[in-house]
């Protein structure tokens, strides 16, 4: 794992503190450079991505930031455009909104500005996300699945994300909406995939040497299968239950941490 980690990711859960301490987005504007930042904001995920990017252009300005952009890319064909190559290149920060994390990917993937991303976060550029921008940062996402039910058969969806962030999927909004079941699912259908659940006002900063520590009021929920003895998920009929034995559970605060890698826990005083 610790070679597929090339630069800072700040992955948060959604619905962060915008209006109060605004801690998490203070750490993104910090990771980006403070007032000398260049920071765009990319809200493919959005259904109102003009509202939405001018809501976090006046947020980022507010911390500090003098150079905050919102490239509100709709179409395949705006992916190939090379202003906003160049504005993705120049960046020191790029964040994206949430919404619907399928529209990133079917907007973005493959297409000249997913390339730009990829070569800035190689470059040591901090990519964030929220939410949906969450979500599409690993290479594999959850893209549906009802929360609040028992693991059932045929209960979520996935598809291929970013790929920012490898062998690891995310899910958000996580215990405001009670998605432990459908994470626990994804991983049993994966178990070299470290399932990693982040609540609201919550975030992880993935480190390039492949370990992420925790920031925010809430909790991080990390679901490791490597050791699962025991699964019946290839056999299940829709909405048959899951069983699953041995695989690991770890709830993390804020300052507490886990390393990738090696797939150990730690806490704020082991640092």
């Amino acid at each position: 794992m610790g070679e597929k980690v090339r630069g800072h990711l700040m992955i948060i859960g959604g619905a962060e503190d915008k209006e109060r301490k605004c801690d998490i987005l203070k750490k993104v504007v910090e990771l980006s450079g403070g007032e000398k930042a260049s920071i765009t904001i990319i809200t493919a995920a959005a259904q109102n991505p003009r509202e939405v990017g001018q809501s976090y252009i006046k947020i980022f300005e507010k911390l500090g930031v003098r150079d905050a952009v919102a490239l509100n890319i709709e179409t395949r064909k705006e992916a190939c455009r090379g202003e906003i190559i160049d504005r993705i290149a120049s960046s020191t920060g790029i964040f994206f909104t949430g919404g619907d994390q399928l529209r990133i990917t079917s907007l973005l993937g493959g297409s000249p500005v997913y390339h730009a991303l990829h070569a800035a976060y190689n470059n040591g550029v901090l990519i964030a996300g929220t939410s949906a921008g969450a979500s599409a940062m690993s290479d594999i996402m959850l893209i549906g699945g009802d929360g609040d039910q028992a693991p059932k058969g045929n209960a979520i969806s996935m598809a291929p994300g970013m790929g920012l962030l490898e062998e690891v999927v995310i899910d958000q909004h996580f215990a405001q909406r009670g998605r432990i079941g459908r994470l626990l699912l994804a991983v049993a259908q994966n178990p070299y995939v470290l399932g990693v659940g982040i609540d609201e006002d919550t975030a992880v900063l993935v480190n390039p040497d492949a370990t992420f520590t925790v920031v925010g009021s809430q909790t991080v929920t990390v679901v490791d299968g490597s050791d699962i003895e025991y699964t019946n998920v290839s056999e299940l009929s829709p909405g048959e239950p899951l069983n699953l034995f041995g695989a690991r559970i770890h709830v993390l605060s804020s300052g507490a941490g886990f390393n990738l890698k090696t797939r150990q826990p730690f806490s704020k005083f082991e640092v």
